[in-house]
């Protein structure tokens, strides 16, 4: 049996996982007090014959401080219940975007009782969540990502995954737009050859052929194209060995736009021809697949 927990800041987008989740027949819980969890998973163990084998819980910092400060404790008492795969899943998001979210929705804030500002609620969550934080398998930021990117990354990373598999992301970014939060590994490749400095190309991005040209034509790209594959390739294996679910590989040049867009797309085929699991996703470009 899978038993996902899902967490995060409030207007992170947890509600909007739980429902991904339960459109693909997980049996989902939300805003469960967390010393209930134990409770509910010796129950569905218990009717696990008429039950759907997948479960979704969603927990947030409504629950009382104590019960969060044992979340560790309790994850392990869970992992050890029988033949059950765990798995935590947390959302985040930057602190300005949170702000404009709750500003265009004028929803209050779970901690907002009214002695407190937006901001002040959003930083007391933060350190409220950090114990769940600290066991997380997954952590995505939905700073950038929008509800159907939400949705897809749910859907292939946590769905279509199985959990005795690694799940692999490379993802491109700008540097402009600062660092994915998500990143396990971050690699600049603002030294090679800019195709923004070509008036012909600059509109254009690193999905467009005329920039596939420029770049494939340059020695500097394919060298470290080829750089880059010979330092994954050996390591790959020890994340697995470890028993990593999910590892993202973050590719960044100044705007996200043309040369770490074609070097993720380049790393993506590489490794995609001999792995499953491979998800490419282009942070700038607000495009996954």
């Amino acid at each position: 049996m899978r038993i996902i927990i899902v967490s995060g800041l409030s207007g992170s987008g947890k509600t909007i996982a739980l429902q991904t989740l339960e459109d693909l027949d997980y049996y989902c819980v939300d805003n469960l007090p967390f010393k209930l969890i134990l409770p509910l998973t010796r129950e569905i163990l218990a009717s696990s014959d008429t039950l759907t084998p997948a479960v979704a819980v969603g927990v947030d910092a409504r629950n009382f401080i104590d019960e969060l400060h044992r979340f560790p404790a309790t994850l392990a008492e869970l992992r050890a219940c029988g033949d059950l795969d765990v798995e935590v899943l947390f959302l985040q998001a930057a602190d300005e975007i949170l702000l404009k979210r709750y500003s265009e929705s004028r929803r209050r804030h779970p901690l907002d009782l009214g002695d407190v500002s937006l901001d002040e609620a959003i930083r007391q969550e933060r350190r409220l969540l950090e114990p769940i934080v600290a066991c997380a398998d997954l952590i995505v930021d939905t700073s950038d990502t929008n509800i159907y990117e939400l949705r897809e990354l749910v859907r292939a990373r946590l769905h279509e995954t199985p959990r005795e598999a690694m799940s692999l992301l490379f993802e491109s970014f700008g540097f402009k737009n600062g660092v994915p939060a998500d990143a396990d590994f971050v690699f600049d490749v603002r030294s090679l050859p800019n195709p923004h400095w070509e008036p012909q190309l600059r509109p254009l991005t690193g999905l467009d052929q005329p920039v596939i040209d420029f770049l494939e034509a340059q020695p500097q790209v394919s060298e470290m194209i080829a750089d880059l594959c010979r330092f994954l390739e050996p390591w790959l294996p020890e994340f697995e060995a470890s028993e990593r679910s999910y590892l993202t590989v973050c590719i960044g040049c100044t705007g996200g736009q043309h040369r770490s867009v074609f070097i993720t797309e380049a790393l993506g085929r590489h490794f995609g021809a001999a792995r499953d699991y491979v998800m490419v996703r282009h942070r700038e470009l607000n495009l996954t697949k």
